[in-house]
């Protein structure tokens, strides 16, 4: 939201505070995306691509984009770039390093309560991690993964084509898939993810991986040279756009993590860039802060059904997405832009019962849940 505000002429007159708990000053994680426009980190990205691959036991494909590009930035080089923009900057932005205890709309704006203090501004923008009340007709899962990115001494990837997702790794009653970035011949990474109720221990992700990279390097060595890992919600719980008339939510706080797919970098900044136009424009927030539309909040809806009742379907859904598709249709449906009329292509280019039962579940307000055989409850009791 700071660099887009930075960015824009018409608000270089407006002061601006940033409370951060913490420095970012190393490299926690890794935003991938794609887009059919420039933006404006392209000079510090990471890698671009030009082709997906989908692979799993049924399809194995390599995708090529003609309108998109796939793009991977690292957290470091996001930091640094925006931190220059701000820095440019010092008479506008002001940052203090502190954590915020409370937020408090006032007739005048806004009041946040921090460790360091108490600040008063016209509008606040609050992205603290949320911490729902969860509600028994919603559905809540994590998007969890673990990542190495692996370094060998002999060409080892394909460093034209990203792996979108490889359903090639046992399922577990889950949706669980492996994800690669190749950055170059030699260098990659490996990312292990699931959509799951419950987290693994740490020793499980890494047997996955070491697994995986034995399979397909042939049992060659490699060596470690980065890791990340991470848990993203994924929960059609709505998630408010703002706390009354002056503190607008941002983020995953502000439902800004595309509930189906745990994508989220490019959507934030749409977001920041939404509400920075509107302040310029009219000096206030616009009515609609998201712009979303209810149609999309219903697909990731069923779908997220489907994962926690019967996530291994998943890997059978997303197979036929990518074989009856063409693969700009589907990437414009996961980014919220397609018609309606595209929109019952997709859906009918799967099979419809998996959705059918979801949709009942919506209906009756209950969400779906794997169904333990009695043998099973038996044990567990």
């Amino acid at each position: 939201m700071a660099y887009h505000i930075s960015q824009e002429t018409r608000l270089r007159h407006k002061r601006v505070l940033l409370l951060e708990p913490e420095q970012k000053s190393h490299n926690d994680r890794t935003w991938s995306f794609w887009t059919d426009q420039p933006t404006p980190y392209d000079a510090v990205l990471a890698a671009e691509w030009r082709q997906l691959a989908f692979r799993s036991p049924r399809i194995d494909v390599v995708l090529p984009l003609r309108r998109y590009r796939y793009c991977t930035l690292r957290g470091l080089d996001f930091y640094r770039f925006v931190q220059q923009a701000l820095g440019a900057r010092p008479e506008q932005f002001t940052l203090v390093q502190a954590s915020v205890e409370q937020l408090e709309n006032t007739p005048d704006g806004v009041v946040a309560h921090t460790t360091a203090g108490s600040f008063s501004a016209r509008f606040g923008f609050d992205s603290r991690p949320p911490k729902p009340e969860r509600r028994a007709d919603k559905r809540y899962l994590w998007q969890h993964f673990v990542g190495w990115e692996v370094e060998t001494d002999y060409d080892a990837f394909d460093a034209s084509t990203p792996v979108f997702m490889d359903f090639r790794v046992p399922q577990h009653h889950e949706c669980r898939f492996v994800y690669v970035l190749p950055f170059s011949p030699r260098r990659a990474l490996i990312e292990y993810t699931l959509f799951s109720g419950t987290l693994l221990p740490q020793a499980e992700y890494e047997q996955a991986l070491r697994e995986y990279l034995a399979q397909h390097l042939g049992g060659k060595p490699y060596r470690i040279a980065e890791t990340e890992a991470g848990a993203i919600p994924m929960t059609d719980h709505y998630f408010e756009p703002s706390a009354g008339a002056n503190i607008v939510h941002l983020g995953t706080r502000g439902g800004r993590v595309k509930a189906s797919t745990g994508y989220a970098f490019l959507r934030m900044q749409q977001h920041a860039a939404r509400l920075t136009t509107a302040l310029a424009n009219t000096g206030t927030l616009p009515a609609d802060l998201t712009g979303d539309e209810w149609q999309f909040r219903l697909f990731d809806t069923l779908l997220l059904d489907i994962m926690q009742r019967e996530g291994e379907r998943t890997s059978e859904i997303f197979s036929e997405l990518f074989a009856n598709n063409p693969v700009e249709r589907i990437l414009d449906f996961l980014d919220e832009r397609t018609n309606w009329v595209e929109n019952f292509q997709v859906m009918n280019s799967v099979t419809p019962w998996p959705f059918m039962h979801s949709i009942a579940n919506v209906l009756r307000g209950k969400p779906g849940m794997r169904e333990v055989p009695a043998a099973r409850q038996l044990v567990q009791a």
